[in-house]
């Protein structure tokens, strides 16, 4: 039995989406698209110096746009403070009373939490938004600012 170049490059693609599988990473799939590349050129009748210059231009190439791509984009927040990881940041509470520290005990959602005042000025009573959560602890800030 003898297989083909095409044939090669299509077995390296597919140990290389087997392996992103297991290890999790993207630019695993995009060194499998070179490998595609590669097949492709193999498909064409191109030499074998052109198959690897083809695969070695498409997986180099997809890799560095995808790097780039991940560098430009915004990062998020914090887990701690980030809406889209815990619903309760922006939600909205009443302080009765602070104490000397910057903490107070509140009921919020039906049990009573330790907050945290989280501001330039001194905390004063009153209504506060929930800026982070910091374990069970919540971290405050006037309504407002």
């Amino acid at each position: 039995m003898d297989w083909s170049a095409a044939t090669w490059w299509w077995l390296a693609a597919g140990a290389l989406v087997a392996a992103e599988l297991f290890a999790g990473s993207f630019y695993m799939l995009m060194l499998a698209l070179g490998c595609a590349a590669g097949a492709v050129a193999a498909h064409l009748g191109m030499s074998y110096s052109s198959q690897v210059f083809a695969a070695a231009l498409v997986g180099a190439g997809t890799t560095a746009l995808w790097h780039y791509r991940r560098a430009r984009a915004p990062r998020s927040a914090p887990v701690e403070s980030n809406r889209d990881a815990n619903l309760d940041i922006g939600q909205t509470l009443q302080v009765p009373a602070w104490d000397g520290d910057g903490t107070a005990r509140v009921s919020y959602r039906g049990s009573a939490w330790n907050v945290q005042y989280r501001g330039d000025a001194t905390p004063a009573p009153g209504e506060h938004v929930i800026v982070a959560v910091q374990g069970t602890r919540l971290v405050v800030s006037p309504v407002g600012r």
